[in-house]
């Protein structure tokens, strides 16, 4: 005989726990998860039961809650399982305070992007890993540079690590290495060689139209300044009397058309420069032909910047940029030897290598360039060509040359000395 009081639906069927039946005969399931009370429905109690006329296919009551009992024994958080890619990424970037506004740009960028895609509505539990590399293939398919499907990658991956650690999935579809995924399209920024440096700088000097651009393009050339940094340079950042630049922030204009103040890249990049003699004639020139007429505009505290624009605002990245374009495109256009493309990136790699042909010390070149870390510094050494190959076995062969005549000398005196020794 069974218990009294044990539920049954109109079959007699005996119910679980939790198992009950709405007066619309349709059958539910409740559960707790953490304190709270969650529901399944379904109109079928089994598998075998008939689906009422009329009612949309659906599974059992009784698969449901095998669905559920497999979550809860893997410990993923069956309260999420409705939850869509897009809403995962909302989740993670939520937990992503304390960013730049730079950053946070970007993360709204990457987001407008991913709204635009079928996959942001996919539900996070269906994505495999092949679905993940697809998408990504479909991305460069579509025209997407690498370097924007890397930074698409950059926020997937820790949003579904973050579901994972979670207990919401049980792997991470975006944890494979991309290398195989999709090809390589980002430009190589490579420094330009020391002749081609010297012929674009005099042609700038020379030139009708960018000789006015001439002081700031040599000082990027022989400082390794990143680009906002020199922008963010003010008359008080220059100790013209102890020639030395103090580099402590760096000024950026944000996706909304703001100016930012920012500390520098890394710890590193706050650093004081030593200015060559040249260096000093070109800060000294500038600051001597700096116009006068135009208000002197703060940017959080900040005043007196070395360049500004019509309106007096300070000139940003973008500006010099596109001066290196078109002084490049000009000269171009006059000389039948092509001239690389050159940007303020490039003048900071160029002097890089420059010092690591001349063999400087790779530490004190971490701490001009402002680099954190060595390998980054020591990649510029690994990147120097035959050439500079050649020229350093001559050098060596010279010295060991120079050091043997020196022994063969020493010898010779030793050998004088003997012969006049008294017996």
């Amino acid at each position: 005989m069974p218990k009294t009081g044990q539920r049954r639906d109109s079959k007699h069927r005996i119910l679980h726990t939790g198992e009950s039946i709405r007066a619309n005969g349709k059958y539910q399931f409740k559960y707790i998860v953490n304190g709270k009370p969650k529901f399944l429905y379904s109109w079928r109690l089994t598998p075998t039961d008939p689906l009422p006329a009329g009612k949309q296919p659906c599974l059992s009551l009784r698969e449901l809650e095998a669905e559920i009992g497999r979550d809860m024994a893997s410990r993923l958080d069956p309260a999420c399982s409705n939850m869509t890619v897009s809403e995962l990424v909302a989740r993670y970037l939520k937990t992503k305070t304390g960013v730049r506004s730079s950053t946070r740009e970007g993360y709204k960028y990457l987001t407008n992007l991913l709204a635009k895609e079928e996959f942001s509505t996919r539900n996070i539990h269906a994505v495999k890993t092949s679905d993940a590399k697809l998408f990504l293939i479909k991305l460069q398919s579509d025209g997407r540079g690498s370097s924007t499907i890397k930074s698409v990658r950059g926020i997937l991956r820790p949003a579904f690590q973050m579901a994972v650690d979670d207990d919401i999935l049980v792997k991470n579809p975006f944890g494979f290495e991309l290398a195989g995924i999709i090809y390589n399209t980002e430009k190589t920024r490579l420094a330009i060689t020391r002749q081609q440096m010297y012929q674009f700088l005099k042609f700038v000097h020379d030139d009708c139209v960018y000789w006015k651009y001439y002081e700031a393009f040599y000082i990027l050339f022989h400082t390794g300044m990143r680009i906002s940094e020199f922008c963010g340079l003010t008359l008080k950042d220059l100790d013209m009397e102890n020639r030395v630049i103090d580099i402590n922030h760096q000024l950026q204009k944000v996706y909304s058309g703001n100016y930012e103040i920012l500390p520098t890249k890394t710890n590193a990049g706050t650093r004081k420069l030593p200015m060559t003699d040249d260096v000093y004639q070109m800060f000294k020139s500038i600051i001597d032909s700096r116009p006068t007429d135009l208000p002197e505009v703060m940017v959080k505290g900040y005043v007196g910047f070395l360049f500004r624009d019509k309106a007096g605002m300070p000139e940003v990245a973008l500006h010099w940029k596109h001066r290196f374009q078109y002084a490049v495109k000009r000269y171009n256009e006059i000389f039948k030897v092509q001239m690389p493309p050159i940007s303020p990136h490039v003048c900071r790699h160029t002097y890089c290598s420059n010092q690591a042909k001349a063999r400087m010390n790779p530490k004190t070149l971490q701490y001009l360039m402002g680099h954190s870390d060595i390998s980054v510094t020591m990649n510029v050494y690994t990147h120097l060509g035959l050439d500079d190959a050649k020229d350093e076995i001559v050098r060596l062969e010279e010295l060991n040359a120079a050091r043997k005549e020196l022994e063969k000398t020493n010898r010779e005196e030793i050998l004088d000395i003997r012969m006049f020794r008294k017996v």
